[in-house]
């Protein structure tokens, strides 16, 4: 069942009862999304908080030149969303694409903060994650401007070996900021 897959990853940032796990994921539903197909596009707005059940998803910008800039890859066990637009309810400036046949649990911004109001340990919950998520994006920053290309391609690679499988050169490109050709340097020094 998807829901076990989301209350394990609850279940990782607070102590929660059952109930109140039952109580969670009876507000998230299920979406089956198939492979290039899109779940968020720039310019709409957000209605969403993801978790990935199955699949992997690329989270990126397209610029005014038509150059893919990819924020992040959500996987299984993941969470996924455009934190401005869905808070703000203004339009994104992100897409959120399907790598492959993907599975998400979906929580509208409206049940969030219903769930929150009857269930005030979530907003707890939610905050948590919120912070998590900041370090990372943090640490993202840090490796950005203090490793070299090649020193980023190798800890990306290292560290989600099984999400880097799943991409194409040129999105490995767009999300450590260099030119595809450039990684193909880089790849080809490695052998």
């Amino acid at each position: 069942m998807p829901y076990q897959l989301l209350k394990d990853n609850l279940k990782q940032n607070l102590d929660l009862s059952s109930k109140e796990l039952e109580q969670i994921c009876s507000y998230f539903t299920t979406k089956e999304i198939k492979k290039k197909e899109f779940l968020l596009t720039q310019g709409s707005i957000c209605k969403f908080e993801g978790f990935v059940v199955l699949g992997c998803f690329r989270v990126f910008s397209l610029d005014k030149n038509g150059n893919d800039n990819t924020l992040y890859f959500a996987a299984k066990d993941w969470w996924l969303m455009d934190i401005d637009s869905f808070m703000n309810q203004s339009p994104s400036e992100l897409n959120i694409q399907a790598l492959e046949d993907s599975k998400v649990l979906l929580i509208s911004k409206e049940d969030k903060q219903t769930l929150c109001n009857s269930l005030p340990i979530v907003e707890k919950l939610f905050k948590i994650m919120f912070q998590k998520a900041i370090v990372s994006w943090q640490r993202r920053l840090i490796r950005n401007h203090s490793l070299t290309a090649k020193e980023r391609y190798l800890y990306f690679i290292n560290t989600y070996p099984d999400i880097s499988l799943k991409l194409t050169d040129k999105q490995i490109a767009g999300y450590l900021g260099i030119r595809h050709e450039f990684l193909s340097k880089i790849k080809k020094s490695e052998k």
